[in-house]
């Protein structure tokens, strides 16, 4: 089997020639390429709390907490620390690695830092991974985060460039790269993707896939999102996508991008298990495991359980063992932070 490459300099017609290979060969393509990079029978589990809901200042068509649409969506306060660590703890005990959490801010305040990079520490000794979705961020609070240990930053593109502004018009898709690119430069992991079944044509598809695929890094996780229609938002009769188109979104993506997790995300709600089971076949290995996701429904965690059974698909288990020499390493890093911290506070406090 000839090794995957790799790449960064995908054209959009490679890409729409991949979507316009019979579905049997893509999915193959697919499946063939997945298996050189993970195991085909693992699974990635995440659970996602919304930490604040509702009243963003947004104007994203699709989503119940923007503040211009009437959801009938209650607003609620930054939750507490102690209520997101229970929720991080029962998260673990049901099988998760890796603990979300997300706040319906345009991007957060300088009040609120504390309290999410506290959320991110304690939620860490827990043993579980830590993803945060705030909305865009400076150079200042993305080294904050990093500094707390957050592993992973989602920051969804949402759609191609060519058709971002039919989805939000408060701000612009080179925001979007900017805080994806303070996030690399802190050292986090990117977790991005989009949302399918907005409207979008065929080229948008491709085109969304080819900006992720040709950033400088992949993301880590690429989240393939299926629109959630919420009576109140603009999208609410928007038609339907066909759930090929879903399936082969998951198999480019996969080839693009045969080094990332990709995570069959929003809208599972809405889909039976054989349509689940394509995407697993066509590389999806992550999903989102709970009953709700942020404010949307998610199947119960009993019947994804009872699917992974079915199908001789286990949850991915977090790597927790290190070798002596990444041991030594991290000795030796925590012992340089400790002698520069002082120049590391002076240089803040001059800035």
């Amino acid at each position: 089997m000839t090794a995957t490459a790799v790449r960064h300099d995908w054209s959009l017609q490679e890409i729409r020639d991949l979507f316009a290979l019979p579905f049997n060969d893509l999915i193959f393509r697919a499946q063939t390429v997945h298996r050189q990079f993970f195991d085909p029978n693992e699974v990635q589990v995440s659970t996602l709390l919304s930490i604040k809901t509702g009243a963003c200042p947004e104007d994203c068509k699709y989503c119940p907490q923007s503040g211009h649409y009437n959801t009938g969506l209650e607003k609620e306060k930054l939750l507490e620390i102690e209520k997101v660590v229970a929720e991080a703890r029962a998260a673990k005990e049901k099988g998760a690695s890796r603990f979300c959490m997300g706040a319906a801010w345009r991007s957060p305040t300088r009040k609120d830092m504390p309290y999410v990079t506290e959320m991110v520490r304690q939620v860490k000794s827990l043993g579980l991974e830590t993803c945060m979705t705030l909305g865009m961020l400076n150079d200042e609070q993305a080294g904050e985060l990093a500094e707390a240990g957050l592993d992973y930053y989602n920051h969804n593109l949402d759609t191609s460039e060519k058709f971002y502004n039919h989805i939000i018009t408060t701000r612009t898709y080179q925001d979007r790269l900017d805080t994806l690119e303070r996030v690399r430069k802190a050292g986090m992991k990117v977790c991005c993707g989009g949302i399918m079944g907005m409207g979008e044509d065929a080229d948008d598809r491709a085109g969304l896939l080819m900006q992720l695929a040709n950033l400088p890094h992949h993301p880590e996780s690429v989240p393939i999102n299926m629109l959630v229609k919420v009576a109140g938002t603009p999208m609410e009769d928007v038609e339907d996508l066909d759930p090929f188109e879903f399936v082969r979104t998951i198999a480019v993506a996969r080839i693009l991008m045969p080094q990332s997790h990709v995570r069959l995300s929003a809208g599972r709600e809405d889909m039976n298990d054989q349509m689940q089971s394509l995407c697993f076949l066509a590389g999806a290995n992550s999903i989102f495991y709970g009953e709700k996701l942020l404010t949307t429904a998610n199947p119960e965690a009993d019947h994804d359980r009872q699917l992974f059974n079915r199908l001789g698909i286990r949850p991915e288990e977090r790597a927790v063992k290190h070798t002596e020499e990444e041991h030594e390493e991290a000795l030796v890093h925590a012992l340089e932070e400790e002698r520069n911290r002082h120049l590391f506070y002076d240089a803040a406090k001059s800035a």
